[in-house]
């Protein structure tokens, strides 16, 4: 097979990748910044220093753009989730603190235990991935109620993270089926969807601890919801 042409030491293949990932990382500094209205095909090209034809060399309009900054955010957040996730289960990752004390001082079961310290340990990882960059919280999470393309780009993304929380829900000792699992997982979703949107707002105010303290209850509380008929 021949050889990719190279350019200045580097491959045109390599290159057309390069101007994407600098047009979707202008898409994130417009989208997380000025929000969806300040991402314009214009904007992106002036961010990034490109013509309009390399733009569209990578994405054909700017929703391309839109749903693939929104894609890269969110693979990003459960990449960060499922790392600290698998770090806890092997051991190394268990997070501490009196938040966490608290978190699983009221069950009694071993297994159960360890669920619950996992669920703090997840969405531990979630909030320190919003703290770590302002502009993840407004790309995934607020924006798409301001642009219909972002908002059904959020039904898109829905069963990888709701898997998340099946996969917890499962894992309980006597757990629910899996169509309460499923039920229960995207419902949390939009539940922890507005509780991050209201810290992020800082109504009320609380503190990072009692975030992930009150999000990692709300998910041992809601893991035990059956509609099953017995």
């Amino acid at each position: 097979m021949a050889s990719s042409r190279t350019w200045a030491g580097t491959t045109l293949e390599d290159r057309a990748a390069a101007r994407r990932a600098a047009l979707i990382d202008a898409g994130t500094e417009l989208l997380g910044t000025d929000g969806a209205a300040g991402v314009t095909v214009r904007a992106a090209c002036r961010a990034t220093k490109l013509s309009e034809r390399y733009f569209y060399e990578s994405f054909d309009g700017r929703d391309a753009l839109l749903r693939a900054v929104h894609a890269q955010v969110a693979a990003q957040a459960r990449a960060a989730i499922v790392a600290v996730v698998a770090a806890h289960v092997a051991g190394g990752g268990e997070a501490e603190g009196e938040a966490l004390a608290a978190t699983t001082a009221e069950v009694d079961d071993p297994r159960e235990r360890h669920q619950a310290a996992l669920a703090y340990a997840a969405v531990g990882a979630f909030t320190a991935f919003l703290e770590e960059d302002p502009r993840r919280g407004r790309v995934l999470l607020s924006e798409s109620f301001s642009d219909t393309v972002l908002a059904r780009h959020d039904v898109e993304l829905v069963p990888a993270f709701a898997a998340l929380l099946v996969a917890q829900i499962t894992a309980l000792p006597d757990a629910p089926d899996a169509v309460d699992a499923e039920l229960t997982a995207v419902a949390l979703i939009g539940a922890l969807r507005n509780l991050y949107l209201a810290w992020m707002g800082s109504r009320p105010p609380i503190s990072t601890e009692r975030l992930n303290a009150h999000a990692a209850r709300l998910i041992i509380a809601a893991a035990r919801v059956s509609s099953r008929e017995t």
